[in-house]
């Protein structure tokens, strides 16, 4: 197959993607918007028949002082990752990059390479041998992932060490999701551990009450989410870029993001966002208060939000980025330990490549990112 690629609209961009069952909320047409920092562009592949068969955001972002750009492709781009040719889907992108003036391009191929059902992980957690989820064999092997990495060397894409988190990439390389589809929401939560379940119950026997906000309830969010990150030690976000997500995320479907908010007596204790693209669910950000954990508003809000992707149709719900560590004396382990009880899957991607089209500028920039 002979392909094409040139800049398109958003409006084409945004209806391939409505052609597909699902793409990366990042690599949507408003998520640029999101990302105002960045300059952006979308780009499509098109076959012999002129017909738009991929697409992706590009988000660039400038050297200080020089005209040259890092490309980012988050979770992108979507295109036939499997196809035989993938070297003609991937060497005009990066002839129209350089021509754009980027001098390094970094993408982060959609391609899931392994899967870990809850039983094996509980199973490596059990196991003192045991301290990260490479160390337990998966429960599905994509042996076609591998066939990318492989192409993606051959081809000059390199990949930056992790550091053994998971969390070297930009994007998580490691997730964690509970299948939707071909499930009952009753197989659902029988597929919860004991503790889930119960502390779904607690919240309900306590009156914990999870209502849909809007934007005028994003305070209401940030407020909690800033108590996380003191309790957490984390940098927060500040308000105004929710309110752009909200904005521009919804301006392009009015269901793309969504805010729910967990209370007790009227008092918000939790709070959520979700994203929705085609059947893929996203819990993107969490926030909870330090007070009334007992009656377990966090629970009661997974719960409401995973009845309402499954409502939408969704084939997945997914609940973001873990790190690899099963070792319960590393701070990391938390997240894990909490998205497990929902009886999903911890899923790794390829994560992420770089491409130098500068070498200069490239190891300038890894340089700098080593030392943030």
């Amino acid at each position: 197959m002979s392909l094409s690629l040139r800049t398109i609209s958003r409006e084409q961009h945004l209806g391939y993607l409505q052609s597909l069952p699902s793409a990366s909320h990042c690599q949507v047409p408003a998520w640029a918007d999101v990302k105002n920092e960045w300059r952006s562009e979308n780009l499509g592949w098109f076959n012999e028949s002129e017909e738009l068969v991929g697409a992706a955001l590009v988000l660039y972002r400038q050297l200080p002082k020089v005209k040259r750009y890092l490309a980012y492709l988050p979770e992108g781009p979507v295109i036939n990752w499997y196809a035989p040719n993938l070297e003609e889907w991937l060497q005009p992108m990066l002839a129209h990059l350089k021509q754009q003036g980027a001098f390094t391009v970094k993408m982060g191929p959609p391609v899931v390479i392994r899967r870990w059902n809850s039983a094996a992980i509980k199973a490596g957690i059990q196991d003192p041998n045991v301290k990260r989820l490479r160390d337990v064999e998966a429960s599905v092997i994509e042996p076609r992932a591998f066939e990318v990495s492989d192409k993606l060397r051959r081809m000059g894409w390199q990949q930056a060490e992790d550091g053994g988190a998971g969390f070297g990439d930009v994007q998580p390389r490691y997730v964690f999701q509970v299948p939707l589809a071909n499930r009952s929401l009753d197989d659902v939560l029988k597929g919860f551990n004991q503790l889930w379940r119960r502390n779904i119950k607690k919240a309900e026997k306590a009156g914990v009450e999870v209502v849909q906000g809007g934007y005028d309830d994003l305070p209401t969010w940030q407020h909690l989410y800033e108590i996380t990150a003191e309790r957490d030690k984390f940098r927060p976000r500040p308000l105004s870029y929710f309110q752009r997500q909200w904005t521009a995320l919804n301006s392009e479907d009015p269901n793309r993001m969504r805010l729910y908010i967990a209370t007790h007596e009227g008092e918000p204790l939790a709070a959520a966002t979700m994203l929705t693209v085609g059947q893929h669910v996203w819990y993107s950000y969490g926030a909870s208060a330090n007070h009334k954990r007992e009656v377990r508003p966090s629970n009661a809000m997974q719960w409401r939000m995973l009845r309402d992707a499954y409502a939408l149709g969704a084939s997945v719900y997914d609940l973001r980025g873990i790190s690899d560590t099963l070792d319960e004396n590393d701070h990391l382990f938390g997240l894990i330990q909490f998205k497990v009880g929902t009886g999903g899957e911890a899923v790794e991607y390829v994560g992420e490549w770089d491409f130098p089209l500068n070498k200069v500028l490239h190891k300038a920039l890894d340089i700098y990112m080593s030392r943030r």
